[in-house]
């Protein structure tokens, strides 16, 4: 996948000066941002469309898009991939679902996306902003995080772990890992998650047994710790409520295999604490 520019990234982030405001460690969007999130799924499923052009690069080939609803204008990027593509599946429903389980489980750290016709084809649309850098940049420029921002920042990499071995994101990228001026994560592109055979109901993406293991020693991306709050919405996730939040953005067997891997990663928090104790794995 070609690099994607920090400054050409679409993902969620409301340019409002309000100090953070969120469980510590959790949720990533600002309290004022969480509250205006329903007012941005419904200006993007019906502001007027100005203009439409190529990003320029991306395997899916997405889509810049002004949007202006009364005196609002706002950008987002429109995606549309589907089926097989340089070897793995795509579908741009992912994304909306990702970002309904993300608001189900009060993650907050995936952009709104909504369905939305482009050119007489379905596809999602995604609240686009500007990033101040990602992952790749951070170790591609050898930018150094501050202090004071470490913490979060390691708390967040064990969260995205998880979260990505829920949804089976196997696309999970240092490019499309996002930081806020303030460290603040935020995930995007997952056109590439919710897989729902083999190895991806069989182990979890990260982990004790991860599908995905680290260059060089293949060592596994471990979690270590995980706030309580979202082990407690992954241990409430049901059927039902899944299949009510994603709605028909996943298959039934897909909804299922968001449940199989549920087990497991809860299967794996349990060992860690009955190792390592309560108090070193969970806050």
């Amino acid at each position: 996948m070609k690099r994607m520019p920090a400054r050409a990234v679409p993902f969620i982030l409301f340019l409002l000066s309000f100090a953070l405001i969120a469980v510590p460690g959790r949720a990533q969007f600002l309290a004022s941002e969480i509250a205006e999130r329903e007012g941005i799924e419904e200006f993007l499923a019906t502001a007027g469309i100005i203009k439409v052009e190529p990003i320029g690069v991306g395997v899916t080939k997405p889509f810049r898009v002004y949007l202006k609803k009364d005196d609002i204008e706002r950008q987002a990027a429109w995606k549309n991939p589907q089926g097989i593509k340089e070897g793995f599946l795509e579908g741009w429903q992912y994304e909306i679902a990702a970002y309904r389980l993300d608001k189900l489980i009060g993650l907050h750290m995936v952009p709104p996306a909504v369905e939305r016709e482009l050119n007489g084809k379905r596809g999602a649309l995604i609240y686009w902003a500007t990033a101040e850098r990602s992952l790749l940049d951070v170790e591609e420029e050898g930018i150094k995080i501050p202090e004071d921002a470490l913490p979060l920042v390691d708390r967040m990499k064990y969260v995205t772990r998880a979260w990505d071995s829920l949804v089976a994101n196997e696309d999970r990228t240092q490019q499309n890992v996002l930081y806020t001026k303030d460290w603040r994560t935020i995930l995007i592109d997952h056109s590439r998650a919710f897989r729902s055979s083999g190895a991806f109901v069989e182990r979890l993406m990260f982990g004790k047994n991860g599908i995905k293991k680290k260059a060089g020693d293949g060592s596994p991306f471990l979690f270590r710790r995980l706030p309580r709050p979202f082990v407690q919405a992954v241990k409430n996730l049901t059927y039902e409520s899944v299949k009510g939040a994603v709605g028909p953005y996943l298959e039934d067997k897909e909804v299922r295999a968001v449940l199989v891997r549920r087990d497991l990663l809860l299967k794996e928090i349990e060992e860690m604490v009955r190792r390592d104790g309560e108090g070193k794995v969970l806050y």
